[in-house]
């Protein structure tokens, strides 16, 4: 297997741009005052995050992925990130063992 450096040079672009990201995020972050309307934008992220990465497999596969994220689409509205992503493969398992 050969390195190729322009492949290495971009993964290392990457990584910086993401470490940049977080911690500019985490210093810009002290100098703003989080009230009820920040706090509950901040709030939506994770799962506005979460049905953007599973979006595109409820509309470009079968019945059983496009229940699992209808399920999972729910269960983020009151379940932690952690447990939602939980109840969405636990719901495709047993969907796909169903036959469905």
């Amino acid at each position: 297997m050969t390195l190729d450096l322009s492949i290495f040079f971009a993964i290392l672009a990457m990584a910086a741009a993401t470490i940049f990201t977080r911690i500019s995020g985490l210093i810009l972050i002290r100098h703003v005052e989080i009230d009820g309307r920040r706090r509950t934008a901040i709030e939506a992220i994770p799962p506005a995050v979460l049905m953007a990465v599973i979006a595109p497999t409820a509309f470009a596969a079968g019945w059983a992925e496009t229940l699992a994220c209808a399920a999972t689409a729910i269960a983020a509205r009151r379940l932690p990130m952690l447990a939602s992503v939980v109840v969405g493969v636990a719901t495709v398992a047993l969907l796909r063992a169903a036959g469905l």
